[in-house]
């Protein structure tokens, strides 16, 4: 199973740091990545890393200001973001895919194998 924490309250041009602990499956043999979703649009893939590897991939919107890590002592994935937007606004979902490699992020969801439970994140002045 996934558990994503770390979500919270934050102004523009803030940070916040999301984890994502992992449990239960041989986390080196995953990929994990990071989704979002705001309300009233749809789910959006934001970043994902490789377990094996450490590749990473990341959504336009968030280039520059996020950074994806894992640390596999923990089995846990996070996801640095800095210089928040309000647009940045949504519910953040972390997800495993039994891949050595990331999906692209516009993969249908359901490729994944495990999915975190949500972690909202508001930007607002």
């Amino acid at each position: 199973q996934l558990q994503a924490s770390g979500g919270g309250y934050v102004q523009p041009g803030g940070s916040l740091r999301l984890s994502c602990a992992a449990s239960g499956f041989a986390f080196d043999d995953y990929a994990i990545g990071w989704f979002r979703q705001a309300p009233g649009k749809e789910r959006e893939g934001v970043s994902c890393i490789s377990s094996s590897d450490g590749s990473t991939d990341y959504a336009d919107s968030v280039k520059g200001r996020f950074t994806i890590s894992s640390d596999n002592a923990k089995n846990t994935v996070y996801l640095q973001m800095n210089s928040l937007k309000p647009e940045d606004t949504a519910v953040y979902y972390c997800a495993a895919d039994f891949s050595i490699a990331c999906a692209p992020l516009t993969a249908p969801g359901e490729i994944y194998d495990y999915w975190g439970q949500g972690s909202l994140v508001t930007v607002s002045s």
